[in-house]
């Protein structure tokens, strides 16, 4: 198995574009982790340099202490599972896995072996005599992930491998993956645009914006304290609501004053900011969608909202409502808490209360969009 190190790589195109800015990043040998981010921001260029499939303009890649930098994809070393499954439609799926076993000319007892022994894993057996063309799509994807298998690779590289499935099988074959990796257990980047696979699948999250790195950290570290706004905001669904408001300092205590009311931040939140010693004045409040919570009663914690849109999830409504001053806000609320009644009353131009608890809250400096607790 191996580590793998990337050290101020960057990676500048012909045209002066800088595609990935200074990338350092430490992974250990068997961790799973994830690159996530928007479209364009440099997460696939960046596992394309690991992979020897893009030059590195600047930095150092090593893999397992070798400086790969000038060594081609083959001898890296590593296997890469891509979007599009890039299999052979001529071939059939035994010969697609066993095809990179065939170069190397290992012995055919040995090939069968392992290739049998990918596709029981995977799930496959049944299917190695048929063409591609005759699997469906997530089929398809665990073809492209045994010829990975059988490598016996140091690092696992998959380029958002379930992006061309649909919402079902993508929810299948994320678990499989977990499974996978369990029965692997090797070192895998995998990258992906869907926030849902990066918290599910990652050791660690490393997400990215415009080529840079904006937090690397645990999912629940990446949920629970964003370092920045970027964060706070692509991770989560729906994503979280963010107000231009003010805080007061009152002696130890702090206070957010959102529409009129006024909510003490307690608990950590409350410590930290103390610690910090932050002073007073206009922040941007952060606040996730399922920690806002409906009033019983008007109070100097509730806000007066109106009800827009309701959409019913199953478990949970999502509430898409405003404020007297046209703010928008999403709220969830779990299905469970609510009577026949209350839903029943879950109507476009409906007037509600919510609020929400001190320690749920995310501060945020409104020029630079740094976490004011870091």
């Amino acid at each position: 198995m191996a580590s793998v190190k990337l050290t101020n790589v960057k990676k500048v195109y012909d045209n002066n574009v800088v595609a990935v800015h200074d990338f350092n990043l430490d992974i250990k040998d068997k961790e799973f982790v994830v690159f996530v981010g928007p479209s364009g921001c440099g997460k696939s260029t960046t596992l394309r340099m690991v992979a020897g499939l893009e030059e590195i303009s600047d930095g150092t890649v090593e893999i397992d202490g070798e400086v790969v930098n000038d060594l081609q994809p083959k001898d890296r070393n590593i296997a890469m599972v891509f979007q599009n499954y890039a299999l052979y439609p001529h071939m059939t799926v035994f010969d697609n896995i066993a095809f990179s076993l065939r170069l190397q000319k290992m012995p055919e007892d040995v090939i069968y072996n392992k290739v049998t022994n990918a596709a029981e894993v995977l799930g496959i057996t049944q299917y190695l005599m048929r063409k591609p063309r005759a699997l469906s799509g997530g089929q398809r994807q665990r073809v492209a992930i045994g010829r990975a298998m059988v490598r016996d690779s140091k690092v696992f590289l998959m380029d958002e491998p379930l992006s061309n499935l649909d919402a079902k099988l993508r929810n299948q074959m994320r678990a499989e993956i977990i499974l996978l990796r369990q029965k692997l257990d090797t070192t895998f980047i995998y990258v992906t645009h869907d926030q849902t696979e990066a918290m599910t699948l990652g050791d660690r999250i490393v997400i990215m914006k415009d080529g840079y790195i904006m937090q690397v950290g645990t999912p629940t570290e990446v949920f629970e304290m964003p370092e920045n706004l970027f964060v706070a905001e692509f991770i989560g669904a729906p994503k979280m609501n963010v107000l231009r408001t003010n805080m007061i300092k009152a002696g130890d205590k702090y206070y957010v004053t959102p529409f009129g009311a006024k909510i003490e931040v307690d608990g950590e939140k409350g410590k930290l900011l103390k610690e910090k010693n932050v002073e007073g004045g206009e922040i941007l409040l952060g606040v996730r969608p399922e920690h806002i919570v409906l009033a019983k009663e008007q109070g100097e914690h509730a806000i007066p909202v109106t009800l827009e849109v309701n959409e019913m999830m199953g478990s949970e409504l999502h509430l898409h409502v405003y404020t007297e001053d046209g703010t928008r806000l999403i709220v969830r609320i779990p299905t469970i808490d609510l009577t026949p009644q209350q839903r029943e009353g879950m109507v476009s131009g409906a007037k509600l209360y919510v609020t929400f608890e001190g320690k749920v809250m995310h501060f945020f400096d409104p020029e630079t969009e740094k976490n004011l607790l870091f």
